[in-house]
């Protein structure tokens, strides 16, 4: 299978991994809000634990958006054939090889790709004569 087909599947895995880490994101700043709700309940107990899990929610929420949507303008660039897309997905790949098992694949995956000769030249920019 040439290169350049191997690039377009890495990119489909990367939106839908992307996609997935935004919506874990979106998950837990729903959870966030939930925690907050109790912790500014009718109520009116506060408790200091119930804030550190709403904050905890927030910043694992804000991540996972961030994370994903890392993935999702890597995604992007690589279809273009960008030079940052190549750059930023093997960034992303290394990091993601410890996000057991899906992550691990898919990151060697992404690494064996793009570090090949022929993912490299795929990458290089064209000389305008």
């Amino acid at each position: 299978m040439p290169v350049e087909r191997h690039v377009d599947i890495l990119a489909i895995l990367c939106t839908l991994w992307g996609a997935l880490a935004m919506l874990v994101g979106v998950s837990l700043l729903l959870l966030s809000a939930g925690a907050l709700a109790i912790l500014f309940g009718p109520d009116g107990s506060a408790s200091a634990l119930r804030g550190v899990t709403a904050t905890a929610f927030a910043v694992m929420g804000a991540v996972a958006l961030v994370w994903g949507g890392a993935h999702v303008g890597a995604s992007v660039l690589l279809r273009r054939r960008q030079p940052a897309g190549r750059v930023l997905t093997l960034g992303l790949a290394w990091s993601t090889c410890f996000v057991l098992p899906f992550g691990t694949a898919l990151g060697a995956y992404a690494l064996w790709i793009l570090l090949t000769n022929e993912g490299r030249r795929l990458f290089e920019p064209v000389a305008v004569v």
